[in-house]
């Protein structure tokens, strides 16, 4: 078994172009993964590659470096469209985890309880991607394909998560319901961005996670709420059928009881948006 932990892009990209490897950024959801088996793949530390860490605006809109971690994105001065995302990253862990994980390792990781996808899916994040030959893009909402399956090649390495530019003005919030307030797995969880004038809903998106193999959009739902008023948006969410989700039944709550709750999820993070 190898661990490498490069310094360069260039360093890093080379070994995955030769090997199969597990790429760590963080660790926090990969380590525990492994159980008591010993650990015997190649491993490949991205934490120490330079230009790899940070939160940066661009003239296309944001950049989140593939080592960034989940406090970091909590620190940045950020506009109120990432507020969700920030009351996502809050939700991660302990603090300690906070300051360990990454957003980029919590994607790849491709949970359906991942908490950083709705509020990404709710900013139309993308995934830059390199190898040794080039880079490119992959939306979110196509990278993630499955439950723990990811749309990356061998010789590939995530650089960072791109966002293009928001509106000022826009809002956005996240709702999560757990067993407990704190360090739990989500049973439901609802990312919401907005517009929202004279109490009045506009360009929404709505993305919900912990409620299908991968946390989605629920766009019919988003255009019967476009320019509807807040106070009427309850019996709108009402009468969705939110045919896009397919909760499961586990130890955390029932398929039934997750569609149930998603409702009350979903507007309690537009009151939230709205007021914020």
């Amino acid at each position: 078994m190898d661990y490498l932990t490069p310094t360069t892009l260039k360093d890093a990209l080379e070994a995955l172009s030769v090997r199969d490897m597990s790429i760590i950024a963080g660790g926090t959801d990969w380590y525990p993964a492994q159980g008591e088996r010993p650990i015997e793949c190649d491993m490949l530390d991205i934490t120490r590659i330079a230009g790899l860490r940070g939160v940066e605006k661009t003239p296309k809109g944001w950049r989140i470096a593939a080592a960034s971690t989940w406090s970091d994105v909590i620190n940045a001065d950020l506009p109120s469209a990432f507020d969700g995302l920030k009351a996502a990253a809050r939700e991660v862990g302990s603090v300690q985890i906070q300051n360990a994980g990454t957003l980029v390792g919590n994607l790849c990781n491709a949970s359906p309880a991942a908490d950083g996808v709705p509020a990404l899916l709710t900013l139309d994040a993308a995934l830059e991607v390199s190898s040794l030959h080039e880079t490119r893009e992959i939306p979110l909402a196509d990278f993630i394909t499955g439950v723990r399956r990811v749309s990356l090649k061998q010789d590939e390495l995530v650089t960072a998560l791109v966002i293009p530019n928001v509106s000022e003005t826009r809002k956005s919030a996240f709702a999560k319901l757990g067993a407990r307030k704190y360090l739990v797995i989500s049973i439901a969880m609802v990312a919401v961005s907005c517009e929202v004038k004279a109490g009045v809903l506009s360009d929404l998106r709505i993305a919900v996670g912990s409620c299908s193999p991968v946390a989605t959009r629920l766009s019919e739902l988003e255009q019967a709420l476009n320019n509807t008023a807040l106070n009427e948006a309850e019996a709108v969410i009402a009468d969705a059928d939110m045919k896009e989700l397919s909760p499961i039944n586990d130890v955390r709550g029932s398929g039934e009881y997750r569609k149930d709750i998603v409702g009350s999820l979903i507007l309690r993070a537009l009151q939230e948006a709205a007021h914020g």
